[in-house]
């Protein structure tokens, strides 16, 4: 491996972020108190022109520690953000951190460093479960209800825990340096699932992403059903611009949510047109809500908290809803010109 130059970060942090006032701090505590063990790290944080106190707490921050940097992102997406950052980062490695989270391990440099090394990867993934601390009852729902296989997308590795090679769309969040000057910038044409965009171009490119479990960052889950509804949302629409840009990622398991909605709201139409659709509508309604109630008490009890079975099943379907109205509305809007 090339030395590095003394006081050039091996690893640059990339946080992105837009009015996370409430979480802000806590996450860039936690990336000061690692142990960096002889490892130059800079954290670059690239803010969306926010309208809280989230600039002026990072300000505060970069004056008393020097490996934080604060950067304008003018057009407030994540996506635009990364890209600052990326442009910034003076790193061997690129590591994406957001501004919402907990970082459990206290030697997570020291692993991503040993990791790119030990497995030769391009990127690497991580798990990214919700089980944060102090999480109020709906939380833990959500949080348990996005680890069932019922509750996020079905091609996904996020909430494995085996170290495996892997495809670096749904995972990858740490990056060689020179991935970016292969594969290009994120596309600022999403305002989510621009991790996944630029991931499948990893994956087109042949380049290698590993899954490592030690590299898990917990992410705060949302607080309300409306805000699960509006960020599942803003999934669904992304799905479908990524399959506008590349035609083969789509599937009939991103638009099983928006097709089931879609059956929802037209079924008691038709059933009274064809009565014997109505057999139908009733014989999927009844099945949809077989597996909602046995995936909810799966769920509660691999829980430690019983408790949550009474939020499950409308978080399931608050799920399967906003995914489904994301896919249905994005369909229905004109693509931008770029």
């Amino acid at each position: 491996m090339t030395e590095e130059t003394p006081g050039t970060p091996e690893i640059s942090v990339i946080v992105p972020i837009r009015n996370e006032e409430a979480h802000i701090a806590s996450t860039l505590r936690q990336l000061l108190d690692q142990e960096q063990d002889g490892i130059d790290v800079e954290i670059l944080v690239a803010d969306g022109r926010s309208t809280d106190r989230t600039r002026e707490i990072v300000s505060e921050m970069a004056i008393e520690n020097s490996q934080i940097r604060l950067f304008d992102n003018p057009i407030k997406l994540s996506s635009g953000a990364r890209n600052v950052g990326v442009q910034q980062a003076a790193g061997q490695y690129l590591l994406i951190i957001d501004g919402h989270c907990e970082i459990p391990s206290r030697t997570y440099f020291k692993n991503l460093k040993a990791a790119f090394e030990r497995t030769g990867a391009d990127c690497l993934g991580r798990p990214q479960p919700l089980d944060v601390t102090n999480a109020t009852l709906l939380q833990q729902a959500i949080a348990a209800a996005r680890n069932s296989r019922l509750g996020h997308h079905p091609d996904s590795f996020i909430y494995s825990q085996k170290e495996l090679k892997v495809p670096a769309i749904s995972v990858a969040v740490a990056y060689k340096r020179e991935v970016f000057d292969q594969v290009g910038p994120f596309d600022t044409g999403f305002d989510a699932c621009e991790d996944c965009e630029l991931n499948h171009r990893i994956d087109q490119a042949g380049l290698t992403c590993f899954l490592v479990p030690e590299l898990a960052v917990k992410y705060q889950p949302r607080n309300s059903l409306t805000g699960l509804f509006k960020q599942l949302t803003r999934y669904g629409r992304g799905r479908v611009r990524l399959a506008r840009k590349h035609a083969e990622r789509l599937s009939l398991s991103s638009l099983l949510p928006a097709l089931f909605l879609i059956g929802l709201l037209t079924g008691p139409l038709f059933a009274s047109l064809i009565p014997l659709l109505g057999y139908v509508y009733w014989g999927v309604i009844s099945f949809y809500l077989i597996l909602v109630v046995g995936f909810s008490c799966i769920a509660a009890w691999n829980n430690a908290n019983k408790r949550i079975i009474a939020w499950l099943p409308i978080v399931f379907f608050t799920v399967h809803l906003g995914s489904g109205w994301g896919v249905i509305r994005e369909f229905m809007t004109r693509p931008k010109q770029r």
